[in-house]
């Protein structure tokens, strides 16, 4: 994206901690798991954020922030350069019309008590305005008509759909308010691959017609580099590297990211020449014990005396390009597309 034109959705240092407790009466503070801990974008209009990081690297706990759904430990959530973080009662339950989720799992996001017509129509219960009652079923019907559903199913329970069309309801549901911005955390990992692309499709066409901007997580990799224009990679609780798409997946200069990246299966045995494969050794430090300075040190075999001191800052190294190492180098690990 151009720096002419405004991010619709801006996050800044944003934190979670959540406390570390001992004792049942007299509980003490012992500590803090960092879950999320000083991450910043930017997410432009029309635009699709990836965000990739292995389990229990804070990428769902952004999510709940960004949606208002947790209060952060600091940093600002700034939606059309409104601080979500801010507000309380009406005025976030106003701003969280514009930013609208997509949930994981399409086998538990959907109340299995309520008819399909009823799950999408929910939101006009909280928000009349956006569609009056007599006009209310219809309007329902046309949602479910455009996430390619059967109108006529409007009385069906979910476990009378499969997961792929329970995924559809989840997101009928999602742009029934004409959301700016959808949070999509996970939508396909629970679902088969062929009906991951039917999905994948789906919200290409919803963004194209809708204007959509999307903030994408998941950790598949595949999946995020066909659908995201950028791309960022998350280790332990922050932003370790953010550029476009091209330039994370050809051209990775974070020590994690090329490691990542040289995990993803080639079938194609022609397409394995060249490449270099990256075992990382140990397992990834506890967020509630981050190392000192550079998180990734204790598994990176770039790590210097200076990794061990000084946190490296999240650095332009091109245009839209940024990386937080204090050695960057970039190495191609995956053969262009």
């Amino acid at each position: 994206m151009t720096s002419t034109v405004e991010p619709i959705l801006q996050v800044r240092d944003l934190q979670r901690h959540f406390p570390i407790t001992k004792g049942i009466v007299f509980q003490k503070r012992v500590g803090a798991v960092q879950a999320v801990d000083g991450v910043s974008f930017d997410l432009y209009p029309g635009e699709t954020l990836g965000i990739v990081g292995e389990s229990g690297c804070g990428k769902s706990t952004v999510a709940k922030l960004v949606m208002a759904l947790d209060k952060p430990t600091g940093g600002q959530v700034l939606f059309q350069g409104q601080d979500l973080t801010t507000l309380r009662g009406k005025a976030l339950r106003n701003a969280r019309r514009n930013i609208q989720i997509v949930l994981q799992d399409p086998y538990t996001s959907l109340d299995p008590r309520m008819t399909v017509g009823d799950i999408v129509g929910e939101p006009f219960d909280i928000h009349p305005e956006v569609a009056p009652k007599g006009d209310r079923k219809q309007k329902v019907k046309d949602l479910l008509d455009f996430v390619g559903l059967n109108p006529e199913h409007i009385n069906r329970y979910p476990h009378q759909f499969s997961g792929g069309q329970r995924q559809r309801v989840g997101i009928a549901r999602g742009i029934a308010l004409n959301p700016k911005v959808i949070v999509a955390d996970e939508p396909v990992s629970a679902l088969d691959v062929s009906v991951q692309a039917q999905v994948i499709n789906l919200m290409e066409k919803l963004q194209n017609e809708l204007g959509l901007s999307y903030l994408f997580i998941a950790h598949d990799l595949s999946i995020v580099r066909h659908i995201s224009d950028r791309v960022g990679v998350m280790y332990l609780g922050r932003l370790v590297e953010v550029g476009d798409e091209a330039d994370i997946y050809t051209a990775p200069q974070h020590p994690y990211t090329q490691a990542l990246l040289s995990a993803v299966p080639v079938p194609d045995p022609s397409g394995r020449e060249g490449r270099k494969r990256i075992v990382l050794t140990g397992d990834p430090p506890s967020p509630a014990d981050p190392p000192s300075g550079c998180r990734f040190r204790t598994r990176c075999w770039k790590a210097q005396d200076i990794c061990a001191t000084e946190s490296p800052a999240l650095v332009s190294v091109g245009a839209v390009h940024e990386v937080a190492c204090h050695f960057p180098e970039p190495i191609n690990v995956v053969k262009p597309a």
